[in-house]
């Protein structure tokens, strides 16, 4: 009698579970399907998204998807940056993944690689990039090693009249706002006992006039301010000034400086690390570093 009742709930739920494993899920949705809808979303999510399943990593692959991530200049930038050999072997998704790295161009004194969020570039522009008057000459400028410089060296001034300081770039970016800075700091800092320390016995002349910073672009921007040097012993990010790249596909030509050329007293004590053109939105988090 048991096995006569029990065998109506058997088959009931033997056609339940049919029913239920009958039911579409994920797995199938077809590849294509996924990949229109990835494209629609930042590649962190797309990266997140593609973890589901098999179809989605798949689907995650594209080329198209990744080539709607890139922007229009990125083979400008994969020539900067990687061999023709391997830009023709690789995937959008593989040169993707490889221009949102840090990539050093130009001997390694210059280091450039692509938000993930924004799809703008980041561009830092070692001191040994940049145009330095006096550099040669040991009695006034040092290139001096440090761990604090991702470049591994600043250069550092002991004793000037004229401080001048000049960048200029080439170079084709994205669409969008950027802002350009320069990274500087009072004192001359070193490991002692391994803590921190910063001599700023050479650290004078900053406070008697300030620096004067200006920027232009091959379009015609231009932009110029002045502000003291400040915070001894401390990294500090000087605005230099915004331009705005409107035109994919072109080549902007950047010239940026910083000078205290006043020579009715000398300068001292300044370290030179870098110049980096970043998205305008993210010159607010640089501040804050």
């Amino acid at each position: 009698m048991g096995a006569a009742v029990s065998s109506p709930d058997k088959a009931e739920n033997e056609e339940r579970s049919t029913s239920q494993s009958s039911r579409p899920g994920l797995g199938d949705i077809p590849e294509s399907c996924i990949s229109s809808l990835l494209m629609n979303l930042d590649p962190p999510d797309i990266c997140k998204l593609a973890r589901v399943n098999r179809a989605f990593h798949r689907a995650s692959s594209a080329d198209f998807v990744w080539e709607s991530k890139l922007p229009p200049s990125y083979k400008f930038l994969a020539d900067k940056v990687l061999s023709e050999e391997n830009i023709a072997t690789m995937t959008k998704k593989e040169i993707y993944a490889k221009l949102s790295l840090p990539n050093r161009f130009d001997g390694g004194a210059k280091e450039v690689w692509l938000d993930k969020c924004s799809g703008l570039v980041c561009l830092f522009m070692s001191s040994k990039s940049l145009k330095i008057t006096g550099i040669d000459d040991r009695r006034y400028w040092n290139y001096i090693p440090t761990e604090e410089s991702r470049f591994k060296s600043v250069a550092y001034l002991q004793q000037m009249w004229w401080v001048e300081v000049v960048g200029e770039l080439e170079f084709e970016f994205p669409v969008g706002s950027y802002s350009l800075v320069f990274r500087l700091q009072l004192g001359k800092a070193s490991k002692r006992l391994g803590r921190r320390v910063c001599n700023v016995d050479q650290v004078h002349g900053w406070d008697i006039n300030p620096v004067r910073f200006q920027l232009s672009t091959s379009d015609g921007q231009h932009s110029v301010s002045e502000c003291y040097l400040h915070g001894p012993g401390e990294w500090v990010y000087y605005h230099v000034g915004d331009f705005v790249v409107e035109k994919p596909n072109e080549q902007t030509c950047i010239k940026f400086s910083m000078a205290q050329i006043d020579c009715t007293h000398t300068k001292g004590g300044l370290c030179v690390d870098s110049a980096i053109i970043c998205p305008t939105l993210f010159k607010e988090r640089l501040e804050k570093t």
